[in-house]
This record gives structure tokens, sequence and C-alpha cells, in this order.
């Protein structure tokens, strides 16, 4: 079906058809319901283990004993390279995104025992270009955008963000 539809499209435009007509039709009607489940049910329930329940049948990577604030924004679009550690914690309305306008998807990386405050903006086009990681046991400030790797046990802060210190 979906052959038709990209061959029609060449056709009758004259150029390559859209990404999205290599998806499958099972695929074109999951990701509604992914969407409609990561971005409208997980982030406004009022329960962290029903949260993280959702966003694990979502397909986000997520370890034990985690804490995810509500009002969080995990990218749909990308629920595979997303991944967060053990034992983390993320604050109400942090924002993650692995991908924009005209850039390639990159994955990030939470390891285990990070702390992530409120309304943090953590963004996976890093400088070095493949992605992001935050380092185990490291701390971000509130309304700081990580916007480059994080060293295990630093704390960050700032827009964007600086190292502000690094526990030994």
């Amino acid at each position: 079906m979906m052959l038709l539809a990209k061959w029609l499209y060449e056709k009758a435009k004259g150029k390559p058809a859209p990404y999205y007509y290599n998806y499958s039709i099972l695929t074109i009607m999951v990701k509604p319901v992914r969407k409609f489940v990561a971005q409208v049910l997980a982030p406004y329930c009022p329960f962290n283990w029903v949260r993280i329940l959702l966003y694990r049948i979502c397909g986000f990577k997520i370890g034990k004993h985690c804490f995810i604030g509500m009002r969080c924004y995990l990218d749909d679009m990308c629920y595979d390279m997303l991944k967060i550690g053990n034992n983390c914690i993320i604050s109400y309305g942090v924002f993650f995104a692995c991908h924009g306008r005209n850039q390639e998807h990159l994955p990030i990386t939470i390891s285990d025992g990070v702390y992530i405050g409120m309304r943090a903006n953590i963004i996976s086009k890093t400088p070095e270009g493949n992605g992001l990681t935050i380092g185990e046991n490291a701390v971000i400030g509130a309304c700081t955008l990580v916007n480059k790797n994080i060293p295990a046990g630093a704390t960050a802060v700032g827009v964007p963000c600086k190292i502000s210190s690094k526990r030994g």
C-alpha cells in the first residue's frame, strides 16, 4: 500500500518521497497512539510509578528506582535513543530533545544517580556531534540548557551550561 503511495507521490511531484512514505501501515497507526500516551497521559499522571510504566510501554529505556516529575517532555519521536539510568531524579518540566529541524537524530544517555533540576533542557546536538551523555552522579541545575557532555560527579548550571564544580 505504502509503496503505491510512494510511487504515486514521486510521479506526481517529480522528486523523492519524504521518509515517512517508507513506514509500514502498522507504524503509521501506532505512532499517534505512542505520541498520545507519551505526551498527554504520562506527563500529567499524578503517580510516578504509573508515569514511568507508561513511558516504558512507549519504548523509553528507564532504569530502576527513578523519579520523573510531571510535565516532562521525553522525545517520543526518538524513544529508542533516550536512556535513563538507575536511581535518577528528573524534576518537573524537564525537556529532552534528540533531534531538531534539519538535524540528525542523536542519543541522550543519562547515567546512574543523576539529578536534573526543574525545567532544564537537554538537547543532543553537541559540539562533537555524537549525542549527549550526562555522567554518573552529576547534578544539573534548574533551568539549565545542557548542550554538551557533563562529566561524572559534576554540577552544571546556566544557559548554556557551565561546569561549576566537580566532586572527586
